[in-house]
């Protein structure tokens, strides 16, 4: 019985939001309270997802749900099919693959209204004239949803469209999927639906990530894909997911069109889009893809065209499928969005020195053949010379082919153009100019800054931590472990395996890394602290000058016309080092560091040029010298030794415990691999004894 017939339901319509305690009930008690807190919930959430008409607030919700959770951890009523379940569960570690009640498959389509007519001739042909449901082609990830009894009892992905995962933890999580069926449904149900993620979610949920410091998506699509199979139900809780439901793969109770189906969804607690449309004909198909052409940007979701489906059951089951696709559907695609496209929204990213980068949120645009959401628009001077703010229709290109900017404003939609905020959107310290650029100014003490310090300290360029990615750096520091990179140096055991996902393996790989990490050569050093313009090349050419830390810094100083002289340090990058050094703050992390840190001297004189003009790249440990001591080992003698695998490298020596990533780069890039066995003979060849 639906909660919408019960009127002794006291949660349905002006429910309370105080309880009594719940010590003072009985179990049956709470049990009935539990039935009727469950029942109301899913009614409210019908509600408010699949009418669109809530009756009750926000508020109130929230109080029902949260006595709900509070009466079933009290009296152990936990039920797989609670509205509880919403909020995730414990991470699982792999998907389970499960075969489809009934095929997923792909359907034709084009982007040509002559296909479209040559579809409509072959079904009239073959069935005679039929009329056609016309819906949204929804640019998510499709899945299928199984309910036995009303109850859910499996969400599938695609998949290959026979099998795919299990994802069913993850689905629950999501507000649309309901967990229990309403009202007059079928005892088995099979529907397909697609997921999705809302553009104005979207757009929101990118401008958090660019400012907390992590890569955004690339479009709704990939962030739908990749929420959905994260192994962890809360972290799919917390992101904004949505459902429109829009086939029936299998049903105990069929009926005779596809437009019935849809009918019956709403009554069912299935959400179906509002822009399903029944025509007579293939004319009034193609004039209902124009009209929604038109109207795509209006919409709160990516679509890339239209699906023209036959209503009639016995029609689609005459025309059968082949191997690969329903015959009888179609899709008639949208041209891809080229180049011209609206700004939604600007995001501030904060980089490793406090600069700020406004960054421009776009509707997704194909640019090069690459769908592109994103575009900098490089520093306040530029964005007033563009005149270009939030709601401008921009065009977009691509430097260098790689990253996107915005090139021009083709149409003026809003007032003057956009500024930077006055303080930092991380952490809230005040903003400073420097001719046409923004920085914060709260260092390290500002969460972006630091993690990306760190991040840069242990990455390529730095001191090459393999264990100590971007994920990892950002758990520590929210966990209150690294409030520097020195901090790196105090972190033991135990407070790594107390965090989610670190086993004592994992941990005392990363702390023995960072071990081996105590005398690092001073090229490696150098390039490590972020200096500005100190990359693995110029510090080198500094190591190689100075041989020590105490008098490369002593230069820095004091002295930096002395830097001038070095190779590829001139009057600009000597400024910016004697400016980095002279910084209370960061002399300070410099000294911090040294505390735990003892860079090794570079001595030049022993080696030669033997190497030169081979690059290597180094993963994992050689008998008897750490990663680091191999790359100045091959230095010395004339090599170029990076941190990660190009198409340049003509080595990747794999010592023991390799990391992953380099080797599948250099397969990828037809890099030789070589073991520690193999790079010792290729040194003899060239008359180097590496003992």
């Amino acid at each position: 019985m639906s909660v919408a017939d019960d009127e002794e339901n006291p949660y349905l319509r002006d429910p309370p939001t105080e309880f009594e305690p719940v010590e003072t009930l009985s179990e049956s008690e709470a049990r009935k309270q539990v039935e009727q807190l469950r029942d109301a919930i899913r009614e409210h959430d019908r509600r408010y997802y699949v009418e669109s008409d809530p009756i009750i607030a926000d508020r109130t919700y929230d109080a029902l749900f949260a006595r709900l959770q509070e009466l079933e951890d009290a009296f152990g009523l936990e039920h797989p099919d609670s509205p509880t379940r919403s909020v995730g569960g414990e991470p699982i570690s792999e998907f389970e693959t499960v075969e489809h009640v009934a095929p997923m498959l792909s359907i034709d389509q084009s982007g040509e209204a002559a296909d479209v007519r040559e579809f409509d001739d072959r079904l009239q042909r073959e069935v005679g004239e039929v009329d056609y449901v016309c819906e949204p082609k929804f640019d998510g990830v499709s899945m299928e949803f199984v309910y036995e009894d009303g109850s859910l009892e499996r969400a599938v992905t695609r998949g290959d469209g026979r099998e795919g995962d299990d994802v069913t933890r993850n689905a629950r999580t999501i507000g649309s999927v309901p967990q229990q069926l309403h009202g007059d449904y079928p005892e088995f149900l099979a529907v397909r639906g697609e997921v999705y993620m809302p553009k104005d979610a979207f757009q929101a949920y990118n401008r958090e990530r660019i400012e907390r410091g992590e890569e955004p998506f690339a479009n709704p699509r990939n962030a739908t894909a990749g929420t959905i199979r994260q192994l962890d139900p809360t972290v799919v809780a917390e992101r904004p997911l949505e459902v429109f439901y829009f086939d029936v793969l299998e049903s105990s109770d069929g009926a005779e069109s596809h437009r019935e189906e849809l009918e019956r969804f709403p009554d069912w607690g299935l959400r179906v889009n509002g822009r399903v449309e029944v025509v007579d004909d293939i004319d009034e198909a193609i004039d209902y893809r124009d009209r929604l052409l038109e109207a795509r940007d209006d919409l709160n979701y990516e679509i890339d065209g239209t699906v023209i489906k036959v209503d009639d059951r016995d029609a689609r089951e005459e025309l059968g499928r082949t191997a690969r696709h329903d015959r009888y559907a179609f899709a008639y695609k949208f041209p891809a969005r080229a180049e011209v496209t609206p700004i939604v929204d600007v995001a501030v990213q904060v980089g490793r020195t406090g600069r700020l980068t406004p960054v421009a949120l776009l509707e997704p645009v194909d640019v090069g053949g690459v769908t592109v959401s994103r575009a900098s628009l490089h520093n306040p001077d530029e964005i007033e010379e563009k005149n270009v703010n939030v709601g401008d229709t921009v065009r977009v290109q691509r430097a260098g082919d790689v990253i996107p900017y915005v090139a021009a404003v083709v149409e003026k939609d809003s007032e003057g153009h956009y500024e930077l905020p006055d303080t930092c959107p991380v952490c809230g310290s005040p903003v400073e100019r420097d001719g046409p650029m923004a920085f914060c100014t709260g260092g390290l003490a500002c969460d972006a800054q630091l993690r990306r310090s760190i991040e840069y300290y242990a990455g390529d360029d730095g001191l090459d931590l393999e264990g100590l990615g971007e994920k990892s750096v950002r758990q520590l520091v929210d966990a209150g472990l690294l409030e520097s990179v020195a901090d790196l140096y105090e972190l033991g055991v135990e407070e790594l395996t107390a965090l989610e996902g670190w086993g004592e393996t994992s941990a005392e790989n990363l702390l023995s890394e960072i071990e081996a990490s105590r005398e690092p050569p001073l090229a490696d050093f150098l390039s490590a602290l972020g200096i500005p313009h100190v990359g693995p090349t110029t510090a080198r050419e500094l190591a190689r000058e100075f041989g020590t830390f105490e008098r490369f810094r002593e230069a820095a100083e004091s002295d930096p016309e002395r830097l001038e002289g070095v190779d590829d340090v001139g009057e600009t990058v000597a400024e910016e080092i004697h400016g980095f050094f002279t910084s209370e703050a960061n002399a300070a992390a410099v000294d911090d560091l040294l505390a735990h840190v003892s860079p090794r001297e570079t001595d030049v004189e022993d080696g030669g040029d033997e190497l030169a003009g081979l690059t290597f790249v180094f993963t994992g440990s050689l008998e008897g010298m750490t990663r680091s001591d191999a790359q100045e080992f091959v230095e010395t003698h004339g090599a170029n030794a990076t941190g990660s695998v190009s198409g340049n490298t003509d080595y990747l020596v794999a010592g023991s415990n390799p990391g992953t990533t380099k080797r599948r780069n250099a397969e990828d890039n037809d890099v030789p691999i070589l073991d520690e066995a193999a790079f010792r003979e290729l040194l003899e060849e060239y008359g180097i004894d590496l003992e």
